[in-house]
């Protein structure tokens, strides 16, 4: 009896779980087997056994920018009493079959809900106004409103400052 289709998963984890058949099929006519590669594959398939992919990353907040920041007002208390009291927003990326996305959502504390987001090509104080403004048109919170950041370089701008301004919130952190 052969021994190589004992071998395939003991040889796919050799390397965390990140051996492709190919990788597989090198390792096991390494060991001295006599295995094809499309039976690796067969093999591999049947067990289940699939390579880890690894994760793409961007960073998406520089918070060692030179621009003014605000207080934090919110000293780490991420409660709220009322809707419309407190908005925290943040920006991610997405990767697509076209390329990445960026998206800028605005959550409101006391409800958890998402009440304005954006998605744009590129990681700009655009996307970050335009999901405010989304925000503010639908939801119209009254003077006193506290938005909160992560202080990233995109919502630190000038121009989403005047627009928090504009709307009557009372600071932005």
């Amino acid at each position: 009896m052969d021994c190589a289709p004992l071998q395939v998963k003991p040889a796919h984890e050799a390397d965390r779980q990140t051996y492709g058949t190919q990788s597989v099929h090198a390792h096991l006519k390494a060991k001295g087997f006599q295995i094809g590669r499309d039976r690796v594959g067969r093999l591999c398939r049947q067990l289940g056994l699939s390579c880890k992919q690894k994760r793409c990353f961007r960073a998406t907040t520089d918070s060692a920018h030179a621009l003014p920041v605000a207080d934090n007002l919110l000293q780490q208390q991420f409660t709220a009493e009322a809707p419309d009291r407190i908005w925290v927003t943040d920006s991610t990326y997405i990767r697509t079959d076209e390329g990445w996305l960026y998206l800028a959502g605005i959550k409101d504390l006391y409800s958890c809900e998402i009440v304005g987001c954006a998605m744009a090509e590129r990681m700009t104080c655009a996307l970050t106004l335009n999901a405010l403004n989304k925000a503010w048109s639908w939801r119209r919170p009254a003077a006193g409103l506290i938005p909160h950041s992560d202080r990233g370089s995109p919502q630190t701008l000038t121009a989403f400052k005047r627009s928090i301004s504009v709307i009557g919130c009372c600071g932005d952190s």
